[in-house]
């Protein structure tokens, strides 16, 4: 018997999504039927990479943005979050020009829901530039699935590193609807016509429309043992007959533990890491060497911290983004340290190689616990939701203020300016900026200060 859908929880508001390379899929965008054209393998992931980057953006907006509103990411990370080297970028741009005269059937899982949005293209727009010799996508969805990923009623949790072990166009499509009955109580999904899941699972216009038999050997087989041995879901094939003949099919599904990522298997990265670290100036083949040295976690927590050093106007600019991001890896900052700007890390000159020293002042800071920097922590994401929580034309003011920081530090961007212009204003560099311009002003300098317990010898 199918078990109905579930209603889950409203995601966290405010999240940036580059937490986790985890994409909040609704359940009305878990079947992708091709209507105009072959899907590859490649293009999926590209797409599902797409849809991944464009909800974290749309997470960290306070409100849906204009009709006009792109959302864009460098190629290369983009290809690098797939699992890809980056090898295959011609081919990239070709799929990314296809999806936008490429329509395709939306269809939910849900027992009698049927098509979603029949004849959608998968991209509205799609436009390819090069920036500082990089190549960078731009792109943007029908609106109907830009309100599906902003505020999804239902969805299943995909996760992109998982997809990235998964090598054929079955495996990953069979895997997303799987996924979706993890936590079903029942342990199966929706009982389907045997015509229903060739169209699911195939990447041609129609289905291959084979013969059951044969497309459950040449595809069913191979998905199926794929899925059980890279993901953490154990799944089975239940065949219906209706005499002889096999007429309808539906999989067992069950969660198992993993036990580890495959030491053979790709590494990808996140896109959303890569536009955190541009929108401060640090160029992605810079990102890249820090994440091969020092692991893809440790970036990510020490370009935090960088975005909070960076917002804060109480202390001087960082003249170089790169070289503070590397100084503080390489340092090692503990975890339970003061913020960087309490305490400087020495960055060593890249013209003379002589390293400074910041000024006494900045050396003899208190040590804070973890207890007060996870305090501090959730005063910023208070003042974060009070942002969001304000009428557009009042945050504006605090946008105009911040980008007026931003100036006249030399700190105000290209990229920054772009985002503003879209409304992304809650985003990277720009939202830690508004955040604290708001919260100074309304609450004062010292609204985010946390108890000194200790004081560095």
């Amino acid at each position: 018997m199918d078990i109905p859908d579930v209603a889950l929880p409203p995601a966290a508001p405010g999240r940036t999504g580059g937490e986790q390379r985890e994409l909040r899929k609704p359940h009305e965008m878990i079947v992708m039927v091709p209507r105009s054209a072959r899907v590859t393998l490649t293009a999926r992931r590209i797409y599902t990479v797409l849809l991944q980057v464009s909800q974290a953006r749309l997470g960290a907006m306070p409100s849906m943005p204009l009709a006009d509103f792109l959302f864009e990411a460098p190629l290369a990370a983009v290809l690098r979050t797939t699992g890809s080297d980056g090898t295959d970028r011609t081919a990239a741009k070709r799929y990314l020009g296809e999806m936008r005269s490429l329509e395709v059937d939306w269809e939910s899982t849900a027992p009698g829901d049927g098509v979603k949005w029949r004849g959608f293209s998968m991209l509205s727009e799609v436009a390819l530039e090069v920036r500082r010799g990089e190549t960078w996508v731009s792109w943007s969805f029908p609106p109907s699935i830009m309100s599906a990923l902003r505020e999804p009623a239902r969805w299943a949790r995909i996760d992109l590193d998982v997809l990235a072990r998964l090598s054929t166009y079955a495996a990953i499509a069979l895997y997303e609807i799987c996924v979706r009955y993890r936590d079903n109580p029942g342990g199966v999904t929706s009982r389907k016509p045997v015509s229903w899941w060739t169209d699911a699972l195939s990447n041609m216009p129609g289905g291959d429309r084979r013969e059951w038999r044969k497309f459950k050997n040449e595809r069913i087989k191979e998905a199926v043992a794929e899925i059980n041995q890279e993901t953490d879901l154990e799944i089975e094939l239940i065949e219906h007959r209706q005499g002889r003949v096999v007429d309808e099919v539906q999989f067992a599904v069950r969660r198992r533990p993993r036990s580890g990522t495959p030491t053979n298997a790709p590494q990808p990265v996140d896109a959303n890491l890569v536009m955190r670290a541009e929108t401060l100036g640090i160029r992605e083949i810079k990102l890249d060497g820090l994440i091969k040295e020092f692991g893809d976690a440790a970036v990510r927590a020490k370009l935090d911290m960088l975005e909070r050093r960076a917002a804060n106007t109480s202390l001087r600019a960082v003249d170089n983004a790169y070289s503070y991001l590397r100084s503080l890896l390489r340092q090692g900052v503990a975890s339970d340290a003061p913020e960087p700007g309490e305490a400087e890390p020495v960055v060593a000159s890249s013209a003379s190689g002589v390293s400074s020293a910041p000024p006494p002042a900045a050396t003899a800071m208190p040590t804070i616990s973890k207890g007060d920097d996870a305090a501090a922590g959730e005063r910023i994401r208070a003042m974060r939701r009070e942002v969001e929580a304000l009428d557009s034309a009042v945050r504006q003011h605090w946008v105009e203020l911040a980008l007026q920081s931003l100036a006249s530090r030399g700190l105000l961007t290209a990229v920054i300016s772009r985002r503003a212009a879209q409304g992304d204003v809650m985003h990277g560099l720009l939202g830690s900026v508004v955040v604290q311009t708001y919260a100074t002003a309304t609450y004062g300098a010292d609204w985010n200060a946390a108890p000194v317990l200790s004081q560095a010898a």
